[in-house]
């Protein structure tokens, strides 16, 4: 391989072991040499890892993020591993300088939470056998790429059928950006619901955020204010159904009274709040805890019975839903 690289054997060996003192170039050529002959580092389970399992969040700045981290240490803590948690700055694919990092640890295992890698970096860890999953995949993946998830449609589909059961007919949803699988899921079964109920859908009342409570506020507003506003909301996320609750304060807009808003996720805040949240029950902490399984499986060179996993989702009825006034 090195002569056919046109390099030394040490060079090899440094792009093999992921040292980050090597030239641009001459780690592509090395690479791509790798991926051509399908070279996979031989390394019987375990043998020359660390025993760290790298996790990577495309942001890290929510309670969303605690949850999936729980269920990663729970796993890890049992099996003697550290977690080395990053961030990729909110970029849907990991630096590469995360990915010399791995290589550099030789870590036993890799998990991507709502991100995915690049091909060139998918060749580069699997050159290395170090296996890695994604968790809640923004896109469709490939059928190879391991995966854990959750029933988004379904999720979606239970949120509105509860708020139409209600008498709900203008419900409007928040969801999270389009480009993204789940949360495009999501509105499908909002749409099913309401076709299924023989309402119309009103592209008025679909709203595109950010997952964030920034994105709750700043449509939540915009809903309420407009000329004939909706009676109920399902918001693509707890934090933006917080968003929401905040601009129905400033208006005036009383929940459950005036407005019915129903959540996504089930996060710890959501009984909390006043009133406590009606949402839709995602099991990240059990998303995650599969995720680390199926990566330890893999790093054992166990073929698992599926790579890609959907987890049910549920509603969980509190007191931010009623039946409208007019009803």
């Amino acid at each position: 391989m090195a002569e056919a690289a046109g390099v030394s054997v040490p060079t090899v060996s440094k792009v093999l072991n992921g040292r980050a003192d090597v030239a641009p170039e001459t780690r592509a050529r090395v690479e791509e040499l790798i991926h051509r002959h399908g070279y996979r580092r031989r390394r019987g389970p375990g043998a020359g890892r660390s025993p760290t399992i790298d996790l990577v969040f495309h942001e890290l700045d929510s309670a969303w993020a605690i949850e999936v981290i729980r269920g990663v240490e729970r796993i890890a803590r049992t099996e003697g591993l550290s977690v080395v948690l990053s961030e990729s700055g909110g970029e849907q694919t990991p630096r590469d300088a995360w990915v010399e990092a791995v290589l550099g640890r030789q870590s036993t295992a890799a998990i991507l939470v709502f991100s995915d890698l690049a091909p060139d970096q998918r060749a580069r860890l699997t050159a290395r056998s170090i296996p890695f999953v994604v968790v809640d995949p923004t896109g469709d993946t490939d059928e190879d790429v391991p995966s854990i998830g959750s029933a988004n449609w379904n999720g979606g589909l239970v949120a509105t059928r509860h708020l139409i059961e209600l008498g709900h007919e203008r419900i409007a949803v928040i969801g999270g950006p389009t480009d993204v699988l789940c949360s495009r899921a999501r509105i499908d079964g909002y749409r099913s619901a309401l076709d299924s109920a023989g309402l119309p859908v009103d592209h008025e009342l679909i709203r595109s955020g950010d997952f964030h409570i920034e994105g709750g506020h700043s449509h939540g507003r915009d809903l309420l204010t407009s000329q004939n506003p909706p009676t109920a909301v399902f918001a693509g996320s707890d934090l933006q159904a917080m968003g929401l609750y905040e601009a129905a304060r400033e208006l005036g807009v009383r929940i459950p009274e005036d407005l019915s808003v129903v959540g996504y996720d089930d996060l710890p805040v959501a009984r909390w709040v006043g009133p406590p949240l009606t949402t839709v029950r995602q099991p990240l902490t059990e998303m995650a805890e599969e995720a680390t399984r199926l990566a330890l499986m893999l790093s054992r060179g166990q073929q698992p019975p599926n790579l890609r996993l959907d987890l049910a989702t549920n509603l969980v009825v509190r007191h931010s839903t009623a039946p409208p006034k007019h009803r």
